[in-house]
């Protein structure tokens, strides 16, 4: 089989899309074999800035001369992207070889789609020779598959409101999943000022070691084009990063905290280079259409949207239509309600024939009584993208955000020049 073939096959050996436990996937990897898939690992978790914070921690290994494997998920246009080995996509081939070896080992076991892809993303990181392996957690943390690895660094980035059904319907339940991921005795990175107390309480009782943004280090903007990053007894300064959004020093300060907390040591100018090296699509990724800006951005629920409008109150005025579209399980209405003020135009639309995915009647439905009622409604991503950029002038700017699929069905159209 091919590598489509394959992903199709591995999204049928499980009934479910979601299902929490370490058991099955840890029977699998004992039949592969599967040792460290590196000699140093930072496990990342968080409800938003994950992906930022592996990038970050990715680009200033490498520029420290390191080899390094990325595990992230999900991906924007190409299931290649979810690994990365020094600095490259692993091909078809590699992946395909790696589901196979899942496969075989499996016997009757039942894998989803995510620990098959953990699975085979281990065992391709283990026979590549790495210096570090940074793995992102899927959901959560004490259950997700990635957390069958014992890291020398766990770092939760921030703990907000999200996937309930499985984690808690608060921050503290929330704190308890993701702070799973840290080990005894080792450093828990913790990337936001005020954490849950569950964190802190989970910390304190296996012995880890918290490290926390606004105590134990500190980001401060110097001018428009550096900042400090500083912990007691050392300080480093840095340019700013390319990634766009004010929250971004805060993922890379968290980035460099877990990176100094590894038993190696990189050389200053590695944090400079890293940091001004880091890029991810599909966060304030830009583009221009006739005069008009647009900006793709995955933010998927209130606190990433918070931050997205904290962006947008930092750009040169412009009218402003947004293009939403969301997962049938998220808080919508709490997402568009920071985003509110900031958006002349709403233009819905639907993810039918995706898994959580809904029509646009339906996700429309969902919205009755806020700011987005009234907004135009079509079918797809593509449509409602085109209709905004029909509608809009040159010197405006259309936002596009809402999940990881709003934005790779915006890419898919951007690119192919529709």
């Amino acid at each position: 089989m091919n590598l489509q073939q394959w992903l199709e096959h591995i999204e049928r050996q499980h009934p479910h899309n979601i299902e929490l436990g370490l058991e099955r996937v840890r029977e699998v990897a004992a039949r592969l074999g599967l040792q460290r898939p590196a000699a140093q690992v930072i496990t990342v978790a968080g409800t938003n800035g994950k992906g930022s914070t592996v990038a970050f921690v990715e680009a200033i290994a490498r520029a420290g001369g390191w080899k390094v494997g990325a595990y992230t998920s999900p991906h924007l246009v190409r299931y290649n992207e979810r690994v990365r080995i020094d600095g490259e996509e692993a091909s078809d081939e590699a992946l395909v070889e790696a589901f196979a070896a899942v496969d075989a080992a499996r016997g009757d076991t039942p894998l989803t789609y995510f620990e098959y892809g953990t699975l085979g993303a281990l065992w391709l990181f283990e026979r590549a020779g790495l210096d570090l392996a940074v793995l992102e957690v899927g959901l959560g943390g004490r259950l997700d598959a990635v957390n069958l690895v014992d890291p020398d660094v766990a770092v939760v980035t921030t703990v907000d409101i999200d996937h309930v059904d499985w984690l808690g319907h608060d921050r503290e339940a929330i704190g308890t999943e993701k702070a799973g991921i840290a080990r005894a005795w080792k450093p828990l990175v913790l990337g936001e000022i005020d954490p849950p107390s569950s964190v802190l309480r989970h910390a304190y009782a296996i012995g880890a070691n918290a490290i926390r943004l606004g105590s134990d280090f500190f980001n401060e903007p110097v001018d428009a084009t550096q900042w400090r990053w500083r912990e007691v007894g050392a300080e480093l300064l840095l340019p700013m990063p390319r990634l766009p959004a004010p929250v971004q020093l805060a993922n890379a300060a968290t980035a460099i905290a877990a990176v100094r907390a590894l038993p190696r040591e990189l050389p200053e100018q590695a944090y400079a280079d890293g940091v001004a090296a880091a890029t991810l699509p599909g966060r304030l990724q830009r583009f221009e259409r006739d005069g008009v800006e647009v900006v793709l951005d995955v933010a998927h629920n209130p606190q990433a949207a918070r931050e997205l409008a904290a962006w947008l109150a930092l750009q040169p005025p412009a009218p402003t239509a947004a293009v939403f579209a969301a997962l049938a399980d998220k808080d919508v209405a709490g997402v568009v309600e920071p985003l509110a003020g900031a958006v002349a135009r709403w233009h819905l639309a639907g993810l039918d024939g995706i898994a959580r995915g809904e029509a646009v009647d339906a996700f429309a439905g969902r919205l009755a009584g806020t700011a987005v009622a009234g907004g135009s409604r079509d079918a797809s991503v593509a449509d409602a993208l085109q209709r905004a950029l029909r509608a809009s002038a040159p010197g405006e700017r259309v936002l596009v955000f809402g999940s990881f699929h709003t934005v790779a069905q915006a890419l898919e159209t951007l690119r192919s020049g529709r």
